[in-house]
């Protein structure tokens, strides 16, 4: 009995350790000093990475991240406006919120909810 409880909590402690799965399409909105606005990011997740795109004010754009337990980050370039990157915790499986760089366009914050 005591081996088939050890062997459920690390089931459960592996389980807890797999990073959230994002894959999928996300409309989010932006908020920025500049303005607000917003944008659709699609994203393939495999493991803890990811690849996707971005639709928005800026134009289309190919993107990377990671994914660590319930922390998201992705950056993509954004042009003449410069780098651009989000910084986000999930909340459950279809939203999530953080901060948002758009480069020259300066710093503010996002929310996202995942639509597909």
């Amino acid at each position: 009995m005591r081996i088939l409880a050890v062997v459920f909590l690390l089931a459960i402690a592996v389980f807890a350790m797999q990073p959230a799965n994002i894959s999928g399409t996300w409309a989010v909105t932006v908020m920025l000093d500049a303005g607000s606005g917003t944008a659709t990011f699609v994203f393939d997740q495999k493991g803890d990475s990811f690849t996707g795109t971005y639709s928005g004010v800026l134009g289309q754009a190919n993107l990377a991240g990671t994914v660590k337990g319930n922390q998201v980050e992705w950056s993509f370039d954004g042009g003449p406006a410069g780098k651009v990157s989000f910084h986000g915790t999930l909340e459950g499986a279809t939203k999530m919120k953080g901060t948002a760089e758009y480069g020259q366009l300066g710093k503010g914050s996002f929310t996202g909810e995942k639509s597909k």
